[in-house]
């Protein structure tokens, strides 16, 4: 729930538990990837499950990857999950800061005015 101009700052502990969630949700999103990625590398290319895990854990970091691939199911699954892993970033960052940003504006009264709300409180 987005907080509004009219309303009040969250109490500490309810947003403590806001941001809590997010991390939480962060963390879920961040790990089906990083499942995904070690079945696609250990599959796909045939990498042990450590091999695997490594390089699922470097491309979704932005590191790069690790082994050389040999087939073309495993360069085309890298291909995919590297794109994958980007996006995955961009949301996990997104959700981590929603709360801490939603925040800021709200104690500070930035948030974007809607032309239609101004005329409606010159009314």
């Amino acid at each position: 729930m987005i907080a509004t101009r009219t309303k009040p700052l969250l109490p500490t502990k309810t947003f403590a538990l806001r941001v809590l969630r997010s991390l939480l949700l962060a963390l879920a999103i961040i790990g089906v990837s990083l499942a995904l990625g070690v079945f696609g590398y250990h599959f796909c290319e045939g990498l042990s499950w450590l091999d695997s895990l490594l390089n699922a854990s470097m491309i979704l970091t932005g590191m790069g990857p690790v082994s050389e691939l040999h087939t073309v199911a495993g360069k085309l699954f890298a291909s995919f999950y590297a794109l994958f892993s980007g996006v995955v970033f961009i949301t996990s960052v997104a959700i981590l800061l929603a709360p801490l940003v939603n925040r800021f504006l709200h104690k500070f009264h930035l948030e974007f005015a809607n032309p239609e709300d101004e005329q409606n409180d010159q009314r």
